[in-house]
């Protein structure tokens, strides 16, 4: 069984750069997605997220089993509600919105998924989820019902981002949104960083090589982009595993 976490752990702790592609159900083609998961392959990434904020009768199982033929990257689920969970991942990340105070996504999602989990062998990886505000209303925020923390208040995300530790999560996830229009910017990241001890993620509107340098010499140990590198050919150059050059501190 892989140990995804103790993975995580070991890679953020040497310094190596971790990149999560994420594949989002409602948008993926899955007769299509082969193509798309053999160009992931010729690039730096660690790891394949599958989830988001909706599903629309998408099958979770047929999209992880399809993803999974054509790779050997460890396949995590993201998942934005309890339907959204398949036996045949690797790990799942276990997502409670910590920015947020509507139950639903603080624990009651949680809840409704433990019949699923307990008798899959997906490892299970505690995470605290922070929504910060990036300029415009992302789906996050509209299915969750939940305001972001403003990008203002680094004193509330760093307070948050601890919570999520001494309550004994495991990773830190700071998620700007799908469609967001700016980044989590590095002041964020490496205040958060600095305040605690756990492995962090950075996701939401990293379309680019600066994005993507910027979040990792600010202290992120993973960074998570969507298919912005199908948009711009240079981004996707740049994460081709014999081009790629940088490596965090």
């Amino acid at each position: 069984m892989r140990k995804l976490y103790q993975d995580i752990i070991i890679n953020s702790e040497v310094g190596k750069t971790q990149l999560a592609v994420l594949i989002d159900p409602d948008k993926a083609d899955v007769n299509r997605i082969g193509k798309f998961i053999e160009q992931i392959n010729q690039t730096v990434a660690t790891h394949i997220f599958v989830g988001g904020s909706e599903t629309n009768g998408i099958s979770i199982d047929d999209l992880v089993l399809e993803i999974k033929d054509h790779t050997e990257l460890p396949v995590i689920l993201f998942p934005g509600n309890a339907n959204q969970i398949s036996k045949y991942a690797d790990g799942i990340l276990f997502l409670s919105l910590i920015s947020g105070r509507n139950a639903d996504y603080l624990i009651d999602m949680q809840v409704k998924a433990v019949d699923q989990l307990y008798n899959t062998e997906l490892e299970v990886i505690p995470t605290g989820y922070l929504l910060i505000e990036s300029g415009n209303i992302t789906s996050v925020e509209r299915v969750s019902q939940t305001k972001p923390i403003s990008r203002e208040n680094i004193s509330l995300i760093k307070d948050t981002a601890k919570a999520g530790e001494y309550l004994g999560m495991k990773l830190i996830y700071l998620e700007a949104g799908s469609g967001a229009l700016s980044p989590i910017n590095k002041e964020i990241i490496t205040a958060v960083k600095e305040f605690m001890d756990l492995p962090l993620i950075v996701g939401g509107g990293i379309k680019s090589k600066e994005a993507f340098d910027q979040a990792i010499e600010a202290g992120a140990n993973m960074v998570v982009i969507g298919n912005a590198f199908e948009n711009d050919p240079l981004f996707y150059e740049y994460l081709l595993k014999p081009n790629f050059k940088f490596s965090s501190k």
